[in-house]
């Protein structure tokens, strides 16, 4: 659904989302654009001070998003964070596993603490969220799941090893997850977004000197983001792919 702008326009005001990695890059933009949309954001992110300086900047806008603090790599706070939540009356209607870190270091380097944190934060952390969020979406009977993926999930490159093997992990995640909730609810909706480089200190801290002309803005993964969630219910978007137009990564 495409506003006057040319932006994806969706309705999310009664809706809460939950962004994990919320606090800067790509997921600063997934956060502002759920809020936009009048969602009540939760921004989940080790980094808290960031997350709250956008929650404020937010407020002071007129939307309405606050942190919640959670490492995605423990389950059991994780799980207390869905407690805690439902102690209040309060639902995740939309999920968006975002939260990522890499190590960019060739295989005969990396150490076991090193590929732990990676597969770690990017594919059983997603997990531990799908776990705890799908079955109350099922009980509920609707509600959104977005997995943020990447080119890596497809195709690798060297100094990638963890990071691709987390990447391809969560999609087949995904697609599991999808074809269950066509079986167990009409309303549940499951998306991967496999996306390709984009302008954020994700991609900059890790390769300072990369060709920022060959990277897109995190807005458009963004806006891919509401056109998941926009898309009727008699429809599905199992998976997006947005990738700037001379992305050398793909297919």
């Amino acid at each position: 659904m495409g506003g006057a702008d040319g932006a994806v326009q969706v309705d999310l005001h009664g809706k809460r989302a939950l962004v994990t990695g919320g606090a800067r890059g790509l997921g600063a933009s997934i956060t502002r654009k759920l809020a936009g949309a009048g969602a009540s954001v939760l921004v989940a992110d080790v980094r808290k001070d960031l997350a709250q300086e956008l929650c404020d900047d937010l407020a002071r806008a007129g939307r309405d998003a606050r942190f919640v603090e959670m490492d995605v790599r423990d389950a059991d706070a994780v799980a207390e964070v869905f407690r805690d939540l439902e102690e209040t009356g309060q639902t995740v209607d939309v999920l968006v596993n975002n939260a990522a870190v890499d190590v960019t270091k060739p295989i005969e380097h990396l150490t076991a603490d090193e590929v732990t944190r990676v597969i770690t934060t990017n594919l059983l952390g997603p997990i531990y969220l799908c776990l705890e969020t799908y079955r109350r979406m099922v009980a509920r009977g609707g509600g959104h799941i977005v997995n943020i993926l990447s080119t890596a999930a497809n195709r690798t490159w060297t100094e990638a090893g963890p990071y691709s093997a987390g990447k391809a992990g969560l999609r087949a995640f995904t697609h599991t997850l999808f074809k269950e909730a066509q079986r167990d609810c009409d309303g549940i909706g499951v998306t991967g977004i496999i996306a390709g480089g984009m302008h954020t200190p994700f991609i900059l801290d890790r390769f300072p000197d990369a060709d920022v002309s060959m990277l897109q803005s995190p807005d458009i993964v963004a806006d891919t983001v509401l056109y998941a969630l926009s898309v009727p219910a008699g429809s599905a978007v199992s998976e997006l792919v947005v990738v700037p137009r001379r992305e050398p990564s793909w297919p």
